[in-house]
């Protein structure tokens, strides 16, 4: 017998990797509501403030709102936003990253409390930022 929470914790990370540098940017939140998207949306724009930032984006219920409207509006010459066709994850290189995170911190381990699960979250993309060739090379990226 495995015992087992009686509440339900859970965390939602959101993501995004720099397709040309491998560097990532993730946020990890109690939801995952539009109000988180345009957050991470915003934390692109504001780490790339003299550049154009190109986020590929899929058809997500979350993605469309007021909020998010308006870091787009606001940050217009700044970020472009790519849609990916429908139900097309494959399309998206962010996906690949996501895989191999739960292949290396979340498959097959129990975490005793949710902080324990958000530090090792935490760590793996530290590592990752600290090796932005192997990034590159797990999204498909030819920058490397």
């Amino acid at each position: 017998m495995i015992p087992t929470p009686g509440k339900l914790h859970k965390r939602y990370g959101l993501g995004a990797i720099n397709y040309h540098t491998g560097e990532t940017v993730v946020l990890v939140r109690r939801r995952k509501r539009r109000r988180e998207i345009a957050e991470l949306l915003q934390a692109l724009v504001d780490k790339h403030p003299h550049e154009t930032v190109y986020v590929a984006w899929d058809n997500a219920s979350t993605h469309e709102d007021d909020e998010i409207e308006a870091v787009v509006r606001g940050a217009a010459d700044h970020l472009v936003l790519l849609y990916l066709p429908t139900y097309s994850p494959w399309l998206n290189p962010a996906e690949m990253l996501w895989r191999d995170y739960r292949r290396q911190v979340t498959h097959c381990e129990l975490f005793e409390s949710i902080e324990t699960l958000i530090a090792a979250t935490l760590d793996f993309f530290q590592r990752c930022n600290a090796q932005p060739a192997r990034v590159l090379s797990v999204i498909g990226s030819n920058a490397a």
